[in-house]
């Protein structure tokens, strides 16, 4: 019973995760609201939401400001981290689609290994190889159709999409001892409420004209929905890890593109043409293939 809990949190959590994704690109094309605006909001009350929760749930959230060693770490990971891999994803998503950025950002695991193997000097595992080529050949699919001559994508959306790529690693890697000394979601709470107070300043969102926009009910609960949906997927998200392995949350994550390729289908209207549909069916099974293959490999490690 405690294992299908598990497995239905991170089930949970991916869909709706993948759900804000077509719900940040329609506010991008059907409005005039910026991604720093957007993105100071939804942070600021995902972030505040976590973090209220976590006080009445009577847990020191105050603590990390305490040490100057680990509030360093905190400012930045929110700054690099947080912050880099907000922007990048909705940039993302501003020029191309969702389901194009939800997909590149499992270019971090590749990252990872290649930073891994830097760090390390050592040579991947002859299996993280095979799962690197066929996650790039899905993504060469995706990108092209097939075409040896064409992108489907824009090289500005390709670019936004390595960097993309590049701050989910940092997200991933950096925090690591943070996470485990303070708690990973007083980090992420706070991570979230700085982000967004910095895209508030880079905006000036306290004098903008989009306050008008959210005076629409139906905005306001658009804006809403990508805020707690976020917000309540993350915690999902982690949670699952008490009942399940991070192989299997891995795994299951792959929930996210399917809900926002779906999402985007039924309700934006994307079209994806045959050779897309194969390239992202090759970037799941090799996501999937890479996390099997890293759990397998710091099982040896550790035994």
């Amino acid at each position: 019973m405690e294992r299908l809990k598990g497995i239905a949190m991170i089930i949970i959590g991916s869909i709706l995760w993948g759900a804000t994704g077509p719900m940040m690109e329609w506010l991008l094309d059907h409005t005039k609201i910026t991604v720093e605006f957007m993105l100071a909001v939804r942070l600021i009350i995902s972030g505040s939401v976590i973090l209220v929760v976590l006080k009445v749930q009577k847990t020191p959230i105050f603590h990390v400001w305490k040490e100057k060693y680990w509030a360093t770490q905190l400012v930045v990971f929110s700054l690099i981290g947080m912050l880099g891999l907000q922007y990048t994803f909705v940039k993302t998503i501003e020029v191309s689609n969702a389901i194009v950025a939800t997909l590149l950002q499992f270019l971090a695991p590749i990252f990872i290994i290649i930073y891994m193997a830097i760090i390390h000097k050592k040579l991947p595992p002859k299996s993280q190889f095979i799962g690197i080529i066929g996650t790039l050949f899905g993504l060469y699919l995706l990108l092209t159709n097939g075409s040896f001559t064409a992108l489907f994508v824009s090289y500005e959306a390709l670019i936004w999409g390595v960097f993309l790529g590049l701050t989910y690693a940092f997200y991933t890697l950096y925090p690591a001892r943070l996470m485990t000394e303070i708690g990973v979601i007083t980090i992420n709470g706070w991570g979230m409420v700085i982000s967004g107070v910095i895209f508030a300043v880079m905006g000036t969102i306290w004098v903008s004209d989009e306050w008008s926009i959210l005076a629409d009910s139906q905005m306001i609960l658009l804006m809403l929905g990508i805020s707690l949906c976020g917000s309540t997927a993350y915690v999902l998200f982690l949670m699952s890890l008490k009942y399940i392995t991070p192989v299997e949350t891995s795994i299951l994550s792959s929930f996210e593109p399917l809900a926002a390729m779906f999402i985007s289908v039924i309700w934006l209207g994307a079209v994806l043409l045959k050779w897309q549909l194969v390239g992202i069916v090759f970037m799941l099974i090799f996501i999937v293939y890479l996390s099997i293959s890293g759990g397998q490999n710091k099982e040896i490690k550790d035994a």
